[in-house]
């Protein structure tokens, strides 16, 4: 990564396979390997401006709140700026990885315009749900 960029919020993902999480998130979805600690199956990844740290679970300190059960990530989607969502569509479907929500475009209201994205949903190997989306621009509401 060229640019420095620590961002305020990093989500830390617990996985059942860190090796199998990090071939979906990096090999598959486009996150680069930012730093590993292969002795506490943990990977710190990035894609742009997104962060994110995988652990496995039961190595290393791992923080749980209740017994975990799949899918995991019940409740929560991470949405994922990205230049090109075609382009990871492309590559889950050259892995074989169905999606959870085929890819489409979308108009969302904001104070005074209306944002639109082209996105799509998938799920990562423990259940965790992704939602990559690409800007297709603003357009003034119309009343």
């Amino acid at each position: 990564m060229t640019e420095e960029f620590e961002p305020a919020l990093v989500p830390e993902l617990l996985v059942t396979d860190i090796d199998r999480s990090i071939e979906f998130w990096c090999g598959t979805c486009g996150f680069e390997l930012r730093y590993s600690r292969p002795e506490e199956r943990f990977a710190y990844i990035v894609l742009g401006k997104a962060h994110v740290m995988l652990e496995q679970v039961s190595v290393g300190r791992n923080w749980v709140t209740s017994e975990l059960e799949a899918p995991l990530g019940r409740g929560i989607n991470f949405q994922i700026s990205v230049p090109d969502t075609d382009a990871i569509v492309e590559r889950l479907e050259l892995a074989g990885v169905e999606l959870f929500m085929q890819p489409e475009t979308r108009w969302y209201q904001l104070a005074d315009d209306e944002a639109g994205v082209s996105q799509f949903l998938v799920t990562d190997p423990d259940g965790y749900l992704i939602r990559f989306q690409s800007s297709v621009g603003r357009r003034p509401i119309v009343r």
